[in-house]
C-alpha cells in the first residue's frame, strides 16, 4: 500500500449556470513532501467551507485502481492525477476494504477514515459531464475522506500502513450504500452509530433517519 500521488490546487473560478462559481476541484500532482494540518493539507485550497475541508474531511484519498473503472465505463483515456479531486492518489486501499476509524500511518502522519464523499456539481464540471456525480454515487467509488490525528509530512511514493479500528466495522462501501440506497434499515442504522470515529454530519444524518421513522 502506499501514496501514488499527492494532489494540490488553488482556487478557480468556473461558469455554472450563468454564475462564476470558485472551486478547488482541479487538483494537480506535486513531488516535494508536502506539511497536513488538522483541517487541511498546506497549498491546498477549498472554495466550500462547509462542505469541504474542517477536521472531519482534512484530506481526501482515492484509489488509483478506481481509474481504470472508468476509462472503461466512460470511454475516455485522459484523465491525470488528481482527476477525481483527491489530494492523495492511493494504491492498495479501497472503499470495501477502508472501515470508518481505521487508521493509516503515511511518511510522519496519522489519518483516520471518517467518512465517504458525496459530491456535489464540481466533480462533473471536472469530468466534463454534468451527470457524472450522480453515475460515481451509483457505482460505489466514491473514495473516503480523513481526520488528521497526527500532523506531519507525506509525499509521493509513501508506503501505507493500515491500523484497522477496534470499534464496530463498518466499511466506506456499505455505509455509503446505507446512506443513499437502505436508509430504511434501522437495525443496520443502529449498529453504524455505534462506531464513534463516524463524522458529525454523517452521524446527524443517520440520527435524522432514525427520528423520522420511529
Amino acid at each position: 500500500m502506499k501514496i501514488r500521488s499527492v494532489n494540490l490546487s488553488g482556487l478557480t473560478q468556473i461558469m455554472h449556470r450563468g454564475e462564476l462559481v470558485s472551486t478547488g476541484i482541479f487538483k494537480k500532482p506535486v513531488e516535494d513532501a508536502v506539511a497536513v494540518g488538522r483541517c487541511q493539507i498546506a497549498g491546498d485550497k477549498q472554495a466550500d467551507l462547509v462542505n469541504h475541508g474542517g477536521v472531519d474531511k482534512a484530506v481526501y484519498g482515492y484509489p488509483w485502481e478506481h481509474y481504470a473503472h472508468w476509462a472503461a465505463e466512460l470511454g475516455k483515456d485522459d484523465f491525470t492525477v488528481g482527476q477525481f479531486g483527491e489530494n492523495l492518489t492511493t494504491e492498495g486501499v479501497l472503499e470495501s476494504e477502508l472501515s470508518i476509524g481505521d487508521r493509516l500511518r503515511i511518511g510522519s502522519v496519522v489519518l483516520e477514515v471518517s467518512q465517504p464523499r458525496q459530491p456535489c456539481f464540481k466533480l462533473g464540471v471536472a469530468m466534463k459531464l454534468p451527470g457524472f456525480p450522480k453515475l460515481f454515487m451509483k457505482s460505489g467509488l466514491v473514495g473516503f475522506y480523513f481526520r488528521v490525528l497526527e500532523e506531519g509530512t507525506l509525499q509521493q511514493g509513501d508506503a501505507i500502513t493500515l491500523v484497522p479500528t477496534d470499534q464496530e466495522r463498518v466499511t466506506v462501501q456499505e455505509i455509503n450504500h446505507l446512506r443513499f440506497f437502505d436508509n430504511r434499515n434501522l437495525p443496520e442504522i443502529e449498529r453504524v452509530l455505534a462506531n464513534t470515529a463516524l463524522s458529525a454530519s454523517w452521524r446527524k444524518a443517520f440520527e435524522d433517519f432514525l427520528a423520522n421513522r420511529r
